[in-house]
């Protein structure tokens, strides 16, 4: 049996596209042999030091609360701690997801227990990382470093040109719903914007053209659904827009309700800005044939064939959004034929088995307990 030290900025119960992913892919690993622990942070939650979900142990350190005070005796404390734990759990495998801070914490214990980093990296930076800033410093120590679309691969390699020979893409893949899928309705047209509400995810330029839409289709409504620090303002947006009662805030969703409220969808909206380097809702709406609207940014172009499954615009144009979502409404025969589009191809390179065969194939080669 292989163990592996999952190791990711947050998981559940929060709720976001990594922590769906990583439940997931846990799971369908678990179910070929894979023994997992789970290293996570509390955020901004009081959340149990140590827990377990479905028979995975968690455990939370204080990671962030850390570093942003900068106490030194702090810091060692939680260093200790973490090393105390990868010497118990001996991991043949430590996989890293690179979405925040905490990998400062796994460079700095390396040495607790000596076993192969695979890194995974999530987000996209827009500036140089430079030699020593902890994703540089992190992918050089790495013994194979993944990226989840080519964008980022080739970014990946630019910066750190000595990790070209032990890199790869393995895209993020979903396990399909179950749910019936029912049939787009256009009558009245509703959008939908799901995921965190943070600025990264540029809902706030979703709300500025559903304002210009709704003088063009007076009876469609916009669902914004998610939570995050960006609420407020994106409510007092929508407010000052005179849009109140056709804008729905719907907080959380339980990702077992997703399916659902795709089927309710017309169409789906991903404005994202740069940094959002592969949104799963992409692959969400894919997977219920929802049409997609979304940013020409980060890995988007990958997960969205532009007038075959969707169409992409180019970041921060509220004037194309507009454009793009009248297009929709105005041909519903040619919205349909994409959701239907992207939904087989969202079977074929974005499926969970296709992404967890993936990473069987590497946890193997990087523990040795590849069989050939």
């Amino acid at each position: 049996m292989i163990r592996v030290l999952y190791w990711t900025e947050l998981f559940w119960p929060h709720i976001g596209g990594i922590e769906i992913f990583s439940l997931q892919l846990i799971s369908a690993l678990q179910a070929q042999g894979y023994e997992f622990a789970v290293v996570t942070s509390h955020s901004n939650l009081n959340l149990p030091d140590q827990t377990e979900y479905n028979g995975v142990p968690i455990c939370r350190f204080h990671f962030r609360t850390s570093l942003r005070e900068s106490n030194l005796k702090h810091l060692a404390a939680v260093r200790q701690e973490l090393a105390i734990f990868k010497q118990t759990f001996k991991p043949d495998l430590v996989h890293l997801h690179f979405s925040g801070p905490s990998p400062f914490f796994h460079l700095k214990t390396a040495s607790a227990h000596t076993s192969p980093t695979l890194i995974t990296v999530h987000s996209m930076l827009t500036d140089t990382p430079g030699n020593n800033s902890l994703l540089t410093q992190s992918l050089r120590s790495a013994s194979w470093v993944n990226a989840i679309s080519e964008k980022m691969l080739r970014y990946l390699r630019r910066q750190v040109p000595e990790i070209s020979l032990c890199s790869s893409v393995i895209y993020n893949g979903l396990k399909m719903p179950s749910s019936q899928l029912e049939a787009v309705s256009f009558d009245p047209p509703y959008l939908l914007c799901l995921g965190r509400l943070i600025n990264l995810k540029g809902f706030d330029l979703a709300i500025a053209a559903f304002s210009e839409l709704r003088r063009r289709f007076p009876n469609s409504r916009l669902i914004i659904a998610g939570d995050g620090p960006a609420r407020p303002d994106l409510e007092r947006q929508s407010n000052a827009l005179g849009l109140t009662d056709v804008v729905d805030f719907l907080g959380l969703v339980d990702p077992g309700n997703i399916p659902e409220l795709m089927n309710k969808t017309t169409i789906v909206l991903v404005p994202s800005r740069p940094g959002d380097s592969f949104p799963l809702v992409a692959i969400q709406a894919a997977q219920m044939a929802r049409p997609l609207v979304a940013a020409r940014v980060g890995g988007l172009p990958e997960l969205i064939m532009h007038r075959q499954t969707g169409l992409l615009i180019e970041e921060e144009n509220i004037e194309e959004l507009v454009e793009a979502v009248t297009f929709l409404l105005e041909n519903p025969e040619r919205a349909v034929r994409y959701g239907q589009a992207g939904r087989k191809q969202a079977q074929e390179l974005f499926s969970l088995d296709k992404c967890v065969n993936a990473y069987d194939v590497l946890y193997r080669k990087l523990s040795g307990n590849l069989i050939s």
